[in-house]
C-alpha cells in the first residue's frame, strides 16, 4: 500500500507542539502499523512529512488509546470543502477568537459539533 503524505511547510509546522511518528501512533492506539497507515489513508487521522522521514501525526490527535473524538468527522468535512492535508492542519491549529482558541482545542474540549459546523461553512 502506497501512502501519499504531504510535506508540511515551516509556518504550519510551528503551530503544532508535539508530533508522533507512525510507529508511535500504532503503539499508542495498540494497532498494527498496517492499521495505523489505514487510518491515514481513510482520513481518520492526518499525517504529514516533516523533513525526510515518514509521516508524522500531531500528538493531540490521539486521546488515550483512541483517535480524538470528533476529529475524523471534521477531517472529512475539511476534505469535502477542498482543504488538502496541510491546509487542514493549518485551519485546525490556528487560533480563532470566536471559539476561543483553535479548532483542535475546541474539539478536545468536546465542542466538535460546533467545529464541524464551522468547517462545513468553509465550503460555501
Amino acid at each position: 500500500m502506497t501512502l501519499s503524505v504531504a510535506q508540511i511547510d515551516r509556518e504550519t509546522e510551528q503551530l503544532i507542539d508535539e508530533w508522533l511518528t507512525l510507529p508511535e501512533v500504532a503503539q499508542r492506539l495498540d494497532l498494527s502499523m498496517g492499521r495505523a497507515k489505514q487510518l491515514l489513508k481513510d482520513h481518520k487521522l492526518l499525517g504529514v512529512r516533516r523533513g525526510s522521514g515518514g509521516p508524522q501525526v500531531p500528538a493531540v490527535f490521539i486521546d488515550g488509546k483512541d483517535v480524538t473524538k470528533g476529529l475524523p468527522g471534521t477531517l472529512t468535512v475539511l476534505q469535502d470543502a477542498g482543504y488538502d492535508d496541510v491546509a487542514s492542519l493549518r485551519w485546525l491549529f490556528t487560533p480563532d477568537e470566536s471559539l476561543p482558541g483553535s479548532p483542535i482545542e475546541a474539539i478536545k474540549a468536546g465542542r466538535h459539533t460546533e467545529v464541524k459546523r464551522r468547517a462545513q461553512a468553509l465550503a460555501f
